[in-house]
């Protein structure tokens, strides 16, 4: 995947291997309370990395906190090295971190081409086409479907459009916020089957989603949050079978920090 020319030329292109790296982050939506307490979160390159945890430990606060769209009171957040913390998620995504949220992640009033275009507008004009139509080979029914508004897709079509949206100004690393919320279990399959082509082009994906078994047969390590703060982090291989995952998820005794 080449670098467009929208990204920053002054982002370093690792630092210790990480992608991304969250340290110690302590965020909210009101001051004085926060929801992510302490919370770290690292990707490699090309990794996937899924950010699991029971209802209302703090995985959505966290990614929006990182992508800019929540205030950090303490903590770091370093993307290829630099340190872009408290940056706001438009100067984000010209350096490369793209978030796709959980839902209003398309215009439903604009046709499918209109969305692309949308976002395509940060880009120099003379990439603005091409990016486009690298999304309708990399998604064909989204070609099939271009002049259709976006409110009349499936379920599954509308978060296949979010995440072309996202892909249009060639992302580096690339945050999901449950992307198969509310999806029936077919339509969900066709979301992570667009995410695993999305991993193919070597973009880095940090995916928080409540369907474990799905993100973990995606990733390769898996991160679960509890009460504002990261428990533990281990390889995807083997994740549902390990024993402190289920006590972490159940509140059974003998959970501890990682």
């Amino acid at each position: 995947m080449s670098d467009g020319a929208q990204r920053d030329p002054d982002v370093p292109a690792t630092r210790d291997g990480l992608a991304l790296e969250a340290r110690d982050l302590v965020a909210g939506y009101e001051p004085g309370l926060p929801i992510v307490q302490g919370a770290s979160l690292t990707a490699r390159p090309r990794e996937v990395v899924a950010v699991l945890g029971p209802n209302g430990s703090g995985k959505s606060t966290l990614v929006k906190a990182i992508v800019g769209l929540l205030p950090v009171t303490a903590g770091t957040v370093e993307f290829f090295g630099r340190d872009i913390t408290g940056l706001p998620a438009h100067q984000l995504v010209r350096q490369g971190l793209v978030f796709v949220p959980q839902t209003e992640n398309v215009f439903a009033r604009l046709t499918v081409r209109e969305n692309l275009e949308l976002a395509a507008a940060v880009l120099p004009g003379p990439r603005r086409r091409g990016r486009i139509e690298s999304q309708y080979a990399l998604f064909p029914d989204l070609g099939r479907l271009r002049t259709l508004a976006a409110g009349r897709l499936s379920g599954g079509q509308r978060q296949m459009l979010a995440v072309a949206r996202a892909l249009v100004v060639e992302p580096r690393v690339l945050i999901l916020d449950e992307p198969s919320a509310g999806l029936a279990p077919r339509l969900a399959a066709v979301v992570f089957d667009t995410l695993r082509t999305v991993r193919a082009l070597g973009v880095t994906i940090v995916l928080v989603e409540q369907n474990v078994r799905a993100a973990v047969a995606l990733a390769d390590r898996a991160t679960v949050l509890v009460e504002g703060r990261d428990r533990l982090t281990r390889a995807a291989a083997g994740f549902l079978e390990d024993a402190e995952v289920a006590r972490l998820y159940l509140g059974g005794p003998g959970a501890r920090a990682r």
